[in-house]
């Protein structure tokens, strides 16, 4: 074996030496950390306003509303929407940055060369009345080098990077979650405000029907003229709640056109006159506190991002620690018709050492920096999980006390009804006069205002107590509700 082959070999034993030296990174390994939140057994326990036995949301649960328009614009935002847009571009960046890390583990290789026209200086010949000729040189060169991560700063740094591009992919879950449950907000609005703006026209109606009746009966000398205008007021009072109703509904529209990717004036037709808010009959599907934590993106988010300070103390930690860099050069260089010659080839090959000393005061403040980060990003993963556990427990508990509200508005609703039916029969009996009944079917009228308005906010408490669940960015496993709708009953809500 020649001295070359013998010095070869014996480099890439060092390199294979270093590469299993490499295996022991320095920093502290990533573990969600057992005091998180998130790792107590508190946190994944039932919801405390939610009854027990509870059935875990499905992937899609817009579904759940058997709604094919709603399902359809869900679909179109989801493809569309602009913030969905660039969740997407910011994850493909950070995908692009994993890449560009991953990339300082495999070796560079660099080429140089060119010729050249000249002569050297032969100062001291010219000295002497002779000029070295001009001729044709060239110079050409290739190197091969290797980073051996001896304490893992590329795999931290790898794993810093990873952990990145997974935070990216939970925020645009987290994206997915709010624009699905925007845009069955904005349709349960533009619904919800449709019916209430139909029963207050009704309401004008009756009032109108109330101060014809007055104003005849004024003419006949039977009511004063008190009586006329406290009409007139009423009648005003309720004319004046149809624009804000109206405002709101063509706002909801607004809002929904935006998230399906259309502009402002490209609203969906088809739900300018919905009169019909969306509503899941029946137990709503909400789990219980361990699939909460698993499902919510943005806790997802938050602990990805704890992953990544972690990695991040290695990486400041191996500045402590010398760096080795393998190299293997060769070069070739003379006149251009000594091309080929072997004694214008040469080779090195041979390790790199770096390491800055005494100086370690950067590295230490580096290190001091990275753990300050992860003692941050542990407390916003906590802060995180109490957000996520507070935010569902208040949208149970809200639509759990307007479920109680709507009961009673729909008992009185139904007594009112009763009035408004007696009072009719009086009146075309004869046995009482006509603006007893108007006055009956009045209160009937506001009843049924009330109603829908009780109506229009358990809608919305449904859209936001699905949203603070989490679901909706799971992708479809194609057996849409009928595995969830199998599924045996556990913790839900039911609606009265």
């Amino acid at each position: 074996m020649s001295a070359m082959s013998r010095l070869a070999f014996r480099m890439a034993a060092l390199a294979v030496a270093a590469g299993a030296a490499a295996a022991a990174a320095v920093g502290p390994d990533y573990r969600q950390p057992p005091e998180a939140l998130a790792s107590q057994p508190g946190a994944a326990r039932p919801f405390a306003e939610a009854p027990t036995n509870a059935a875990a949301l499905p992937a899609h649960w817009w579904r759940l509303y058997h709604d094919p328009l709603l399902d359809r614009l869900v679909t179109q935002a989801l493809a569309h929407n602009t913030d969905l847009r660039q969740a997407v571009a910011n994850l493909e960046r950070e995908r692009a940055i994993e890449a560009e890390v991953a990339g300082a583990q495999r070796p560079t290789l660099g080429v140089s060369g060119g010729p050249s026209f000249g002569h050297v200086s032969g100062l001291s010949m010219l000295q002497k009345g002779y000029e070295p000729p001009s001729r044709f040189n060239y110079s050409a060169g290739a190197s091969l080098s290797y980073q051996v991560d001896l304490f893992g700063q590329i795999r931290r740094s790898i794993e810093a990077a990873g952990a990145n591009t997974d935070a990216a992919g939970a925020a645009l879950d987290l994206v997915r979650v709010n624009v699905a449950a925007g845009t069955a907000r904005a349709y349960a609005e533009a619904c919800s405000t449709g019916l209430r703006l139909q029963i207050a026209e009704k309401s004008v109606a009756l009032q109108q029907d109330a101060l014809n009746v007055t104003e005849r009966l004024q003419r006949a000398g039977r009511a004063g003229a008190i009586d006329a205008n406290r009409a007139r007021a009423q009648l005003e009072q309720l004319n004046a709640a149809l624009p804000p109703l109206q405002a709101g509904r063509q706002g909801a529209l607004y809002r929904l056109a935006t998230l399906t990717g259309a502009l402002p004036q490209d609203f969906p037709r088809e739900v300018a006159g919905c009169t019909a808010p969306p509503r899941v009959a029946g137990m709503l599907p909400v789990g219980d506190g361990a699939a909460l934590l698993r499902r919510r993106p943005d806790i997802r988010q938050a602990e990805r991002s704890l992953a990544a300070s972690t990695a991040r103390i290695g990486v400041a930690a191996a500045d402590l620690y010398p760096k080795v860099t393998l190299g293997l050069s060769a070069s070739s260089a003379g006149p251009a018709s000594d091309f080929g010659r072997k004694d214008t080839f040469g080779w090195s090959m041979g390790p790199l050492i770096s390491w800055t000393l005494p100086n370690t005061g950067i590295a230490q403040a580096r290190i001091a920096e990275a753990e300050a980060s992860t003692r941050a990003a542990l407390a916003k993963f906590d802060g995180t999980v109490l957000t996520a556990l507070r935010e569902t427990e208040t949208a149970l508990g809200t639509y759990a006390r307007e479920l109680d509200r709507r009961a009673a508005l729909q008992a009185s609703r139904d007594e009112s009804a009763k009035v408004a039916a007696q009072a009719r029969q009086l009146y075309q009996s004869g046995r009482t006069a006509y603006l007893d009944a108007l006055d009956a079917e009045r209160s009937l009228a506001a009843s049924d205002a009330a109603l829908a308005a009780s109506e229009a906010q358990l809608a919305d408490d449904q859209v936001v107590l699905f949203m603070a669940l989490g679901g909706g960015w799971e992708p479809d496993d194609g057996t849409g509700l009928a595995a969830n709708e199998a599924a045996p009953a556990s913790t839900s809500v039911k609606v009265r």
